[in-house]
């Protein structure tokens, strides 16, 4: 749940009115990434990040306080989440974990990409991208939850974008904070940061990890495999959105899933950190 303090005060802080469920429902625009709306007008963009962050580290309950429309961009990445989550702390919860298990495979396309969840014992996220640059070209990345490299794998991986798309973003007024210091920014053929890349394919990873992040808007942690290609916020919104109107689809399963992480953050504790 997020909570906009900075439109009302101290006392209305639950009020329905600038409390924002995370929720697929709620999903209100992707571009650039995932706008949450409520019912009363109030908006959260960028929830993508923290919301990956929360599923690598197990966190299922959560009120997060924010000041502003948007979530900070921090690097880029979701490594700045999990540190400040770690330094919280974690703690399991006494009750039952909620999962969402696919039980057939849901698959949408649009414009030469695609996206789909199918049965799997546990939480896998298969990506390809394929980009008209060097430096990215054709990526692939599978990566499976019940590792728990979270943390080493994907969460470090930054956003990314062309010099082109940025200035252009800027000129009507959008991406204002965009630098080097949150993404990671190509022109022509090579990386403009100095500190150049994290990973060789830090772009595919990235995606996987807006894709976990766009994919527990569920709800719930996803028994299933996710594959991705060339997909973005849009197309993942899309699948849930498929995959919920399916009832023979999915089920909910209580208990703790097979090689999937088990701690979780209590509530106060996570909105602190």
């Amino acid at each position: 749940m997020f909570r906009r303090v900075d439109l009302c005060a101290p006392a209305d802080v639950n009020n329905d009115a600038v409390r924002v469920p995370a929720h697929y429902e709620n999903v209100s625009s992707t571009q650039l990434g995932s706008t949450l709306r409520n019912e009363a007008g109030v908006t959260v963009a960028t929830v993508e990040h923290l919301m990956s962050a929360f599923s690598g580290c197990g966190i299922d309950n959560a009120l997060v306080d924010i000041d502003g429309p948007e979530l900070p961009v921090l690097d880029g990445s979701a490594a700045p989440f999990v540190m400040l989550l770690e330094c919280a702390g974690i703690a399991k919860l006494p009750v039952p974990r909620r999962f969402i298990r696919v039980l057939e495979t849901v698959r949408v396309e649009e414009e030469g990409k695609s996206a789909s969840l199918s049965p799997c014992d546990g939480a896998v996220f298969g990506f390809e991208i394929d980009f008209d640059c060097a430096v990215i070209g054709r990526q692939s990345y599978l990566y499976d939850a019940g590792t728990q490299a979270y943390k080493t794998e994907i969460a470090p991986a930054r956003t990314f974008g062309f010099l082109h798309e940025v200035e252009h973003l800027q000129s009507v007024g959008l991406a204002r904070g965009g630098s080097l210091q949150n993404a990671v920014v190509l022109d022509g053929n090579g990386v403009l940061n100095t500190e150049g890349l994290r990973f060789e394919d830090e772009f595919v990873r990235h995606k996987i990890l807006d894709a976990i992040g766009d994919l527990y808007l569920s709800g719930a942690r996803i028994i299933g495999r996710f594959d991705g290609y060339r997909a973005g916020h849009g197309l993942h919104y899309k699948l849930l959105q498929a995959l919920f109107a399916n009832p023979v689809a999915w089920e909910y399963s209580d208990g703790l899933a097979p090689a999937l992480p088990v701690s979780t953050l209590p509530l106060r504790r996570a909105a602190r950190g």
